[in-house]
Parts: C-alpha cells; sequence; structure tokens
C-alpha cells in the first residue's frame, strides 16, 4: 500500500484525486501545480453539469457526481437552472436510445415535448427541434471555485500543495516509481505518482516510453449580453445547430461550440494558443445563436476567450495505472468533460489506490484503461448523435 504519493496537476481533477486519497486515510499527498492552482483548463471550464453521455460509465460518474453541486450549492457558484438536449429528426432515435439508458442508471431525465420546451425557454425557437431530453437537476457551477473547495479540504486532512513547482521527470528504479525531480533539480520520494497534468502529461510519460496520444484542441466561446435580464432558463445542448449555451450573470449568455467535425484543424499548443476568439468564428456563433434565441431583444458580444481540452483519440479518459510501471497512475484527457465528473473521478482513482479496482459497478475501471487505444478499442457512445458524436 502506498504512503506517499505525489499528484501532478494542481487543477481539479487533480486536486480531486487529493481529496479522495486524504479522505481515505492516506495523509502524506503531495500535490505539485506548474503555475497556479486551477490556471489551466479548470480555469477556462464552461461549468456545465449534466449527466447526459453516451457511455454509460461516464454517465454514471456524471450522476454520482451531482450531490457534491447539490450538496456545496452557493460555495462553488452552483445554479440548478436544469439541462436540456435538443435534436433534429437525424438524432430522435439516439435520444430515445440515451433517455432510457440514463434512466436506467437512476438519472432523473426525460423526454419532453415542444410544448414543455417552450415553458422552459420562451425565448428559443423550436421549428427544428425535432425532440429534447430534460434534466431538471442539472445546471452549471464554477470549476475553479470547486477545484480550491477541494484544495481546502485536502490540506485540512494533511495534503501540501505546492505552486509554482513544475516537475521535470519522474522518477524510477527498475519497473518501480520512486518519485519525482522538479526544474529546480530537487528530488521528491514516493511510491505513488499520479498524472494528472492534463495535455502536458504526455511529456511526462513520454520520457518512460509511455505512448500517450494525446492532442491540445482549441475551443473558442463567447460572451453574449441578450439585452434583457433572463430568467433561470435550462442549460441548452443544442445538437441542431451545434452549439451549446448557458446563463452568465443576469443578462448574459455563454455560448460555445459542439461541431467538433474540422477538430484536427485546431490543435494548439497548450502554452502558446490565442485567447482572442477570431471574427469568423463569432460571425459563425452569432448566426447560429440569433437562429436559435430570436426573442433576445438587442443582443451584443460583450468578451470572448478561448481555451484547450486535452483530447485522446476517443474523447474519453484515461484514469488507469500507466506501462508497466509499478505505482504510475495517469488520470487525464477529459476532452472538456472532467468538470461535472470531478468528484467521481477523484473517488475511482482512490479505489484504484486502495482496492486496485473500481468499487462502483456502473463504473468499471476497465473502460479508461491506456491499452484500449493499442487495442483498437475505443470508448465510445453506445448511441452516438449524427453530427456530434464527440458530445457522446
Amino acid at each position: 500500500m502506498a504512503s506517499r504519493a505525489v499528484v501532478i496537476g494542481g487543477g481539479l481533477i487533480g486536486l480531486s484525486i487529493a481529496r479522495a486519497l486524504t479522505e481515505r486515510g492516506l495523509s502524506e499527498v503531495l500535490v505539485l501545480e506548474r503555475q497556479v492552482l486551477a490556471g489551466g483548463g479548470t480555469g477556462k471550464s464552461s461549468g456545465i453539469v449534466r449527466s447526459h453521455y453516451g457511455v454509460p460509465s461516464i454517465a454514471a460518474m456524471a450522476w454520482r457526481s451531482l450531490p457534491v453541486f447539490e450538496e456545496l450549492g452557493e460555495e462553488v457558484g452552483f445554479r440548478q437552472v436544469g439541462y436540456t438536449v435538443i435534436v433534429g429528426e437525424e438524432n430522435v432515435e439516439p435520444l430515445k436510445a440515451n433517455t432510457a439508458m440514463h434512466q436506467s442508471l437512476g438519472i432523473d431525465v426525460d423526454l419532453i415535448d415542444n410544448d414543455q420546451l417552450e415553458a422552459l425557454w420562451p425565448m428559443m425557437e423550436i421549428g427544428d427541434v425535432a425532440s429534447a431530453s430534460y434534466e431538471p437537476r442539472g445546471g452549471f457551477a464554477d470549476a475553479t471555485q470547486l477545484a480550491l473547495h477541494y484544495g481546502q479540504v485536502a490540506r485540512a486532512k494533511g495534503a501540501r500543495i505546492r505552486q509554482s513547482t513544475p516537475v521535470a521527470r519522474i522518477l524510477t528504479k527498475g519497473e518501480k516509481v520512486t518519485g519525482v525531480e522538479l526544474a529546480s533539480g530537487e528530488v521528491v520520494e514516493a511510491d505513488l505518482v499520479i498524472v494528472a497534468a492534463g495535455w502536458w502529461s504526455a511529456k511526462l510519460l513520454a520520457d518512460l516510453g509511455i505512448d500517450f496520444p494525446i492532442e491540445a484542441y482549441r475551443s473558442e466561446l463567447i460572451i453574449v449580453d441578450a439585452g434583457v435580464p433572463l430568467a433561470n432558463v435550462p442549460v441548452v445542448s443544442d445538437l441542431v445547430s451545434l452549439q451549446y449555451c448557458r446563463l452568465e450573470g443576469a443578462g448574459q449568455f455563454l455560448v460555445g461550440n459542439s461541431d467538433h467535425a474540422d477538430f484536427e484543424k485546431k490543435y494548439a499548443d497548450a502554452d502558446t494558443y490565442s485567447n482572442v476568439v477570431s471574427e469568423a468564428s463569432i460571425m459563425r456563433y452569432a448566426e447560429k445563436l440569433m437562429h436559435r434565441f430570436p426573442g433576445f431583444p438587442d443582443p451584443s458580444v460583450t468578451h470572448n476567450y478561448a481555451g484547450v481540452y486535452d483530447v485522446l483519440p476517443d474523447w474519453n479518459p484515461v484514469i488507469a495505472p500507466a506501462g508497466q510501471v509499478e505505482g504510475l497512475l495517469v488520470c487525464a484527457g477529459f476532452a472538456g468533460h472532467g468538470f461535472k465528473i470531478a468528484p467521481a473521478v477523484g473517488d475511482l482513482v482512490a479505489d484504484l489506490v486502495f482496492e486496485g479496482e473500481s468499487t462502483d459497478p456502473d463504473i468499471p475501471a476497465s473502460d479508461f484503461r491506456l491499452e484500449r487505444f493499442a487495442e483498437g478499442k475505443f470508448l465510445s457512445s453506445l448511441h452516438p448523435y449524427v453530427g456530434a458524436g464527440e458530445m457522446r
């Protein structure tokens, strides 16, 4: 059993892992963050809380995580406004199948008709909506606040956290982890190293001869002022126009892209990518937004920004031992979906450390093996959406 753990990465995932390990009694836990806590992908998260996934284990992780948002409430900025998925005719059957699968997992969700959708979202254009699914307990929250909360919980239980402390390499002896070497040259001894560094995980693993096929995918977001205060309308995942939208403040709306057909053209360097949305993207986003929400009386773009997803070939994470190195785990490749499953991810990692296996039958650890890529056994949606497969 491990007695000294190093978690590489001080984002939400790394801090959730530290929280889970300390809650299970491992007090000697050190989190090493290359810059500042939550300063990477966590700080750019759109913060949507939902359980709608085509991979059952991911849906179950989101459902297991939901009570954390409900319990913490305002501490993590949780607004339980509900979550809707809207589809066109080509995706009616996948929506029905996914909704039924979610219900079999105990998720509170149901199909709704267009009259119900219009009552939830009176400013929405629904003429091209063929079906919708609604999660009344969904909504959105703040990823940075949840990350810092988990940091506080982990510290209170004995964990240490060091910022501005990049790791140069993972140290091994034979086929066993012995610790890490920092960029400063300092050596930190450990018998468990967990790599939760998002896109930056690949270099650390490559130095050990472990192929981690991850890419950084740049994603743009815009903030729109609707021109009128908005009520507590649900989050919308629009699989007709391929966009997602949620409230941001009183009269503002955050809009993101769900069209990943050309994602290879958007690979980026996670250290140097542009944080400014292009004019062409703003025009494209605005056109789709105004089609879907013609009821906005005086909309205007107030600001914009971009982030990067850490994307593996099947757009699903690895949460597993890495290679043949004893005491080495990797937890990365969440492709923008890590936020709403982060509580369950920490618990799964703790299961792997203490039990060697998942203790939740709905979340088999085998789903998240690294070896699946070399074997060609991708973790994919049971009922993928036409034109929006990555949404799962």
